[in-house]
């Protein structure tokens, strides 16, 4: 079932992808044709190693040979994404310098952060969805829960003595279990970390007993026991995944979030050049080569115009903004 929503979903933001060329006037279509910048600068908002740079210099090379030009990453750590996507809204628009946007940096800092530099709605043109992915809700292998269902009642039983960990205060994780909060009325603890590899090797040494995760990085501890899954964040199960079901079909409503990775240039840029990289970008992820890669990493390709990464946005920031009502982050 899954497999057959994915391919709606791709049809769907290919014809929107289409559409929007199509809409463009002949004199678009011309500038097109202009020269790139011979470097392209892909700003990814995280240190080095991390899965948002991972993914980034899988990406670069191919965008690059879609576009006809090079295009390197070009690290600017700090803020959970935030001095890198200022570094992008400050500079030209002439495609010379893009933004690895990760879904937290636009959606969730603005709810969180006290002052952020820019405003990703405001100075970032969005470009192109690239992948999105979900985490999974896992547990200690001795906590006394098998479901969702049991987990809630465990902590119903006794308020905020349930702790979760998270990569830090405002991370998507974070919020993941701050949202859970919200919509079911329990009372857990948080405890930050300063990334998510220590939180989980800790979940399994039963220190704090759950966590919210990529499913790529948890799956191997769940495979070999040392995890318990207990329900995937999305709206339908996960082809990694697939017998553990979603946190919907356990019981909790309209449980439906995720993170994404989408391309953005400063504001103001002509509306040809955005076109001629978000037909590039499609067209790099409809290569198997590079969507088999992404699938091994834990995403999925996430394809389609620039309107739907505008559109998704503006939406995970109104979801966001409910879920990290009190929370505040640096």
């Amino acid at each position: 079932m899954e497999s057959l929503e994915l391919t709606r979903r791709h049809a769907v933001a290919a014809l929107a992808g289409s559409a929007l060329l199509s809409m463009l006037p002949a004199r678009v279509f011309a500038q097109q044709q202009q020269p790139l910048p011979s470097l392209i600068k892909l700003v990814v908002g995280y240190s080095a190693g991390g899965p948002v740079d991972g993914a980034a210099r899988l990406l670069a090379p191919a965008l690059g040979q879609e576009l006809g030009t090079q295009v390197i990453v070009d690290n600017r750590p700090g803020a959970s994404g935030s001095l890198g996507g200022d570094v992008v809204a400050k500079a030209a628009p002439d495609g010379a310098m893009l933004f690895f946007g990760a879904s937290p940096t636009i959606t969730i800092n603005p709810n969180v952060q006290r002052k952020m530099p820019f405003d990703p709605m405001k100075d970032l043109t969005p470009i192109a969805p690239l992948v999105d992915y979900t985490n999974v809700l896992v547990v200690n292998k001795d906590l006394p829960v098998r479901n969702v269902a049991e987990l809630l009642a465990y902590a119903k039983a006794q308020p905020g003595k349930l702790f979760y960990g998270s990569a830090g205060i405002g991370a998507s994780n974070h919020l993941c279990g701050a949202l859970l909060e919200k919509v079911t009325g329990v009372q857990l603890t948080h405890v930050p970390y300063k990334g998510s590899a220590p939180a989980l090797a800790d979940v399994m040494a039963g220190t704090v007993p759950m966590m919210f995760d990529i499913i790529a990085t948890s799956r191997p501890f769940i495979q070999s026991g040392r995890l318990r899954a207990l329900a995937v964040t999305s709206r339908q199960r996960n082809r990694m995944l697939p017998d553990v079901p979603t946190m919907i079909e356990s019981g909790v409503a309209d449980y439906d979030v995720g993170g994404w990775f989408g391309l953005y240039g400063p504001a103001r840029m002509d509306p040809a050049l955005v076109a001629r990289i978000n037909a590039a970008a499609y067209k790099m992820l409809a290569r198997e080569d590079i969507a088999s890669r992404l699938r091994e990493q834990g995403y999925d390709v996430w394809s389609g115009g620039a309107e739907l990464l505008a559109t998704k946005g503006q939406s995970d920031r109104k979801l966001w903004a409910t879920a990290s009502k009190g929370i505040e982050a640096e």
